[in-house]
């Protein structure tokens, strides 16, 4: 009599990128953070094909209306409608938040992988720039330059991404001094392969997971610098805005009652600061191997 040997089919591994997203779905707070941000870009990107507005000549006969069937949001000072104002604006602060966000991690990720493989007296100097531009305020060297130059919104990607990019640096300066020692760059290096290979082949790609997680902390952050400039007025200039410009064009009409000009472009910014946080934080979750299962 012949024993019939049952064997369990073995597991196959699951790739790690596929882990990643299990965990960042599992975390419902980053998934509500990633539906409220693509909200937020449909309605600022898709809502003025829906909801036309003129928001470049005034009208001072529809001055300081409250909010009613013909005008959501009410209108403004000058007569614009405050909830296509609230898109227009929308569309200027993440445009700008998410391309300064972008350029800054693109400029640090370079500085950061170049200093930490080169190491040295080259990495000892590249950071110590990046300690002096940190003692910097960004907020201040924003200021002096709004204040010497009115900046558009291409000047304010620029001037966000030149001024953000050095925490990124450090970030990825860190994972580069763990991932040059690893064999496979060791023996790179051994065969002839260049320097910038190594970097772009291994240490860069190696390195994603760090460079996602603070580029999405830094548009957060860079939204938020935009709304600080703008508040001050020293911003995109009339008749462009963004929120942090209609929160101070509504603060002195906040004060007579007139809240319409004030809370939603608050609550947008909070809101939308809040959501890529939570995502950052979903994606900081997902790629920590410690906590794959």
């Amino acid at each position: 009599m012949t024993a019939v040997l049952q064997t369990t089919p073995a597991l196959e591994p699951v790739p790690g990128y596929r882990l990643s997203l299990r965990r960042f779905a599992r975390n419902r707070l980053a998934l509500a953070g990633l539906v409220a941000v693509v909200l937020f870009l449909l309605f600022c990107f898709v809502g003025p094909l829906i909801y036309s507005t003129d928001q470049t000549h005034t009208d001072l006969t529809q001055v300081n209306l409250a909010p009613s069937g013909a005008h959501l949001l009410g209108t403004d000072a000058v007569g614009h409608d405050e909830l296509g104002r609230l898109m227009y604006g929308g569309k200027i602060s993440l445009l700008v938040g998410l391309a300064a966000g972008v350029l800054a991690t693109v400029i640090g990720t370079l500085w950061g992988a170049v200093a930490g493989y080169a190491g040295g007296w080259l990495d000892a100097v590249m950071m110590r720039i990046v300690d002096a531009g940190i003692a910097i305020p960004a907020l201040f060297i924003l200021l002096v330059v709004s204040a010497i130059t009115t900046p558009d919104a291409l000047g304010l990607i620029v001037i966000l991404g030149l001024v953000s990019w050095l925490v990124p640096s450090r970030l990825v300066r860190a994972e580069t001094l763990t991932l040059k020692s690893r064999d496979y760059v060791l023996t790179l290096r051994a065969i002839g392969g260049s320097h910038g290979r190594a970097i772009g082949r291994h240490i860069l790609p190696n390195s994603v997971s760090t460079i996602v997680v603070a580029a999405t902390f830094q548009v957060a952050d860079a939204i938020l610098l935009v709304a600080y400039v703008s508040y001050l007025g020293l911003g995109v200039q009339p008749p462009s805005t963004d929120w942090g410009g209609m929160l101070s064009a509504g603060l002195t009409a906040a004060y007579s009652g007139r809240w319409w000009l004030i809370v939603p472009p608050g609550l947008a910014i909070i809101l939308v600061v809040c959501a890529f946080n939570a995502i950052g934080d979903g994606l900081r979750d997902a790629f920590d191997v410690r906590g794959r299962g």
